[in-house]
């Protein structure tokens, strides 16, 4: 993939191995970065492992990490950041969902989701700050969603901690900005991902939600890339603080 950016020298922690958190690894890798993937899932990060290239592609590896535990948050990124040999990006892009009405949702499924979507955030975040702050430079991007500011039904425990990652986003960038560090995140409509490929699948969900989005179409796991990227960049030294809606319109309706 051709990019805008060179990221050569750029050492990069990537929470998330799947659908969006894939595209942007590969995409950070293609553009010379080296990249640390962070995830449970060891055959997800199998997927995306390899070798820096003589023509300036960068590595990835994998650190397998449960992402729900403080004490195992920390640790995968002192693990991931020393292979690196530093840090300057870190890429947020867990995220669990659970769609079921307020009343039905059980007290375990409410915890799993926040553990993952807004917890996991706070503890990666905290430990990839502290070393950026120290070194005076870092790029952080959180993946979020328009669930974070439109209330969609059965979405209760998901809109709840992406609303809540645009606040801690908001917090920290405030924080650290007088330190080089800027913090963002992407907020993207519906995509084609893992995540959602049941419920789209289910009859009239994908027209009924195609016809929310005034592009016509779902998102893909690339369309986030190039966000990413640019928030992840040298030149968006002055962005901070921001949510981009990658969402092709979604929020305008």
């Amino acid at each position: 993939m051709k990019t805008l950016w060179n990221y050569s020298g750029t050492r990069a922690i990537v929470a998330g191995a799947g659908g969006i958190g894939a595209a942007v690894t590969e995409a950070l890798a293609d553009a010379g970065a080296d990249v640390a993937v962070l995830d449970i899932d060891a055959d997800a990060v199998a997927k995306l492992s390899r070798a820096r290239t003589a023509e300036g592609l960068g590595g990835v590896f994998g650190v397998p990490a449960d992402l729900t535990s403080a004490d195992a948050c920390r640790d995968a990124v002192d693990r991931a950041a020393e292979r690196l040999g530093g840090l300057d990006v870190f890429v947020h892009a867990v995220g669990a969902n659970d769609r079921r009405p307020v009343l039905e949702t059980p007290d375990e499924v409410w915890e799993r989701i926040v553990a993952i979507n807004l917890s996991s955030g706070f503890w990666l975040g905290r430990a990839v700050g502290a070393r950026m702050v120290a070194g005076g430079y870092g790029r952080i991007v959180y993946l979020s969603s328009v669930s974070g500011l439109l209330a969609h039904q059965d979405h209760a425990p998901y809109a709840a901690t992406k609303g809540g990652v645009n606040q801690l986003m908001r917090v920290m960038a405030r924080e650290w900005a007088p330190h080089g560090v800027t913090v963002n995140a992407v907020a993207p409509g519906y995509t084609e991902t893992d995540l959602t490929r049941a419920y789209l699948a289910r009859p009239g969900v994908r027209a009924s939600l195609e016809a929310l989005v005034p592009a016509g179409r779902l998102g893909r796991p690339d369309d986030l890339v190039g966000p990413a990227l640019f928030l992840t960049s040298v030149e968006a030294g002055f962005v901070t603080g921001q949510v981009l809606y990658a969402d092709g319109g979604r929020t305008l309706v």
